[in-house]
């Protein structure tokens, strides 16, 4: 059976390389977006039982919302999220750790099996970090605007309390994901080409 599977993905992979492309980094980006919403709650539980929960984190302002409250690109106020507030420095750690750990894991994953790159780790490497920056400030000023209405939604208006937050968190995350999932395709494509070899005579 197995073996059947993988003939019927050759014959595909080589009749559609760029759907088989695609179809590979989505099956590994949707892998690796489990593995975040398994290392995010955990994380997020951990670090909450330490004061940073309670440190405010709200840098980068662009702005005002449309009640004249201060619009950041990361804003994290102080407070548990729970009693209204952003989840503080606590909640900015752990999005950015269980990030960070799901990108260093797909940047190899996909190298090696969705675009089969040989050369040029470290090149492609340092255009991966760069990319990885602007996105994550570019998410993060997205979350502005759909972020604070789902977790009001979940927690206050429908009344669901510790499940509201976990379900906003989920939902916020899958955003996050989709966003970067549309962007890191085609830099993928990019940085893990590889230069046709020069024939010999």
């Amino acid at each position: 059976m197995r073996m059947a599977i993988r003939s019927l993905w050759k014959r595909f992979a080589q009749k559609h390389p760029g759907a088989a492309q695609f179809l590979m980094f989505f099956l590994l980006s949707n892998g690796i977006t489990l593995l975040q919403m398994a290392l995010m709650p955990l994380f997020k539980a951990v670090l909450g039982m330490t004061d940073m929960v309670n440190t405010g984190f709200q840098v980068g302002q662009l702005g005002h919302n449309f009640d004249g409250t201060p619009y950041y690109i990361f804003n994290y106020a102080a407070g548990p999220l729970s009693e209204g507030g952003g989840g503080g420095f606590a909640y900015f750690i752990a999005v950015q750790a269980t990030m960070a750990i799901a990108q260093i894991i797909n940047f190899f994953a996909q190298r090696k099996v969705t675009f089969k790159a040989k050369g040029g780790l470290a090149k492609a490497a340092f255009w991966y970090f760069i990319a990885y920056v602007v996105i994550t400030v570019g998410a993060a000023a997205a979350q502005g605007l759909y972020k604070a209405p789902i977790y009001e939604l979940f927690i206050s208006t429908w009344g669901m309390g510790a499940l509201g937050e976990t379900l906003a968190d989920l939902i916020t995350m899958i955003i996050n994901c989709a966003i970067s999932f549309w962007v890191f395709f085609p830099i993928f494509k990019i940085i893990f080409r590889e230069k046709p070899r020069e024939k010999t005579a």
